[in-house]
């Protein structure tokens, strides 16, 4: 396993076709691996990068304290076979003088993550495209868990004729429905438990969908058990379409669930389909 640091001895070392691609910005778990499993069954030559994007964080979000170790990912990235991890600073990525940047207009980032987070999706599509440029991958992997930001990638890779595929991949979840993420760390013991009821709530949604209740029932029954939770400011819960993210009257194939809000200590935020 190949691991590079600077982005101009990346040409260098790449095959010119069969790459897979998986963005990560580490601190990885059983999510981010089942995206590296997916790309190492689906390409000869699979490409990992780790870095935590500066430009994707608000001033008042958790950019010094995300956490970080790269010993830890570099041997669990090497236990699954992967050929190359990119893994540069952000001096090298961005250096002085930086003045690019790559953003999808309208109501795909002005809704949601993006009304929460200014900016997020800029930071977020600038870092994929350099990033796609660079590594010029077949396929790119990404997880569903970040709905928004996988079809705001997949607009992007539209818009802007880039020759790869966007592969999305179902959430990773604990046992108890919890979706993985590297800021779980951040939950106390109490508030751990309560997080739960997220999936909880979206598979309230997706039951009421189901036994032919409408829009407003479903989202009435979420936001039930989303009452419940103690210590939880939410931020928003709204069933979608799933290409646009306009906010639904009437049920569409593949509408979406999302939900997000706050405990004390971390942020999460979680999505389901809930309509077939």
């Amino acid at each position: 396993m190949r691991v590079l640091r600077l982005p101009e001895e990346l040409a260098s070392v790449l095959p010119s076709k069969g790459v897979g691609f998986v963005p990560t910005m580490g601190y990885l778990h059983e999510g981010h691996l089942a995206l590296v499993r997916r790309a190492r069954k689906e390409n000869p030559f699979v490409a990992v990068s780790i870095f935590v994007n500066p430009l994707q964080f608000g001033p008042s979000e958790d950019y010094e304290r995300y956490p970080r170790d790269e010993a830890r990912d570099l041997g669990m990235l090497e236990a699954e076979g992967v050929d190359l991890v990119f893994l540069p600073s952000p001096k090298d990525f961005y250096p002085e003088g930086y003045a690019t940047y790559v953003e999808v207009t309208g109501p795909l980032t002005e809704r949601f993550e993006g009304a929460h987070r200014p900016g997020h999706f800029r930071g977020v599509t600038t870092v994929v495209a350099k990033l796609f440029h660079l590594l010029r991958p077949e396929r790119a992997y990404f997880g569903e868990k970040d709905y928004q930001q996988l079809v705001v990638i997949r607009r992007m890779v539209k818009d802007l004729h880039f020759p790869l595929s966007v592969v999305g991949v179902p959430t990773v979840r604990e046992p108890d429905g919890l979706a993985l993420s590297s800021r779980n760390v951040y939950l106390t013991p109490e508030h751990r438990k309560e997080a739960a009821k997220l999936y909880q709530a979206l598979l309230a949604a997706r039951e009421a969908a189901r036994a032919g209740h409408s829009v407003d029932e479903a989202e009435a029954a979420a936001r039930a058990i989303l009452d419940t939770i103690p210590d939880f400011a939410l931020d928003y819960f709204a069933i979608v379409h799933p290409g646009t993210f306009a906010p639904l009257e009437d049920w569409v194939p593949g509408a979406r669930a999302l939900v997000a809000g706050r405990f004390p200590e971390v942020r999460l935020i979680d999505n389901l389909e809930v309509y077939p």
